[in-house]
């Protein structure tokens, strides 16, 4: 899956068990290699991918499904109470499922 381009690079995504062929077209197997995904070229990918922006759009629009942007600043002014407890074991489950999704891309 195509992740982005940075300076004219082009990243993708392939899958550790993806069962790829060994032998490439040239314009592909001249170009193509892999990368170290440090923590910065992690950031970068992540902040240039329109799949990972996606994704964080999904986690808010899950939010925002049961609680409106007053009522998440409701819900932090009422901390420590159950219906804070409530929000924010809902917010943090739609943002593990973002960071699910975001794994699956290798992010």
């Amino acid at each position: 899956m195509e992740l982005c381009t940075i300076d004219g690079v082009t990243y993708v995504s392939v899958p550790d068990d993806a069962d790829l062929p060994i032998n490439q077209p040239d314009e592909i197997a001249d170009t193509v290699q892999t990368v170290v995904m440090t923590d910065e070229l992690r950031a970068r990918i992540k902040s240039h991918s329109t799949h990972v922006q996606l994704i964080d759009d999904r986690v808010k629009a899950k939010i925002a499904e049961r609680y409106s942007i007053t009522d998440e600043l409701k819900q932090l002014r009422s901390a420590p109470s159950d219906e804070f407890d409530v929000y924010a074991e809902y917010a943090e489950s739609c943002r593990t499922w973002g960071q699910e999704q975001k794994s699956m891309l290798g992010l």
